[in-house]
């Protein structure tokens, strides 16, 4: 297993499994309740793994939806002139 990233936001985690699975790359999610050890304050990291065979398709995926959401968030901004 190849780890991709760790991250402390259930959301982002959530987000990066949903890209995998629709390109058809199974994830999974170590270290999830880890947090039970320190107090549920988010100390630990999870750290989203995929199967080596995968990583260079998943930090791809990944990286392209990225990019994707940046504009799709910026394109929801208002104009300066619109302010």
């Amino acid at each position: 297993m190849i780890e991709l990233f760790r991250s402390n936001d259930p959301i982002e985690l959530s987000w990066a499994q949903a890209v995998l699975a629709q390109e058809g790359i199974e994830s999974l999610i170590f270290d999830y309740h880890a947090s039970i050890l320190d107090g549920s304050i988010g100390a630990l990291p999870r750290r989203l793994v995929v199967d080596g065979d995968d990583a260079s398709r998943a930090r791809y995926a990944l990286d392209i939806a990225r990019q994707q959401l940046a504009q799709d968030n910026a394109a929801a901004l208002p104009d300066a002139d619109d302010i």
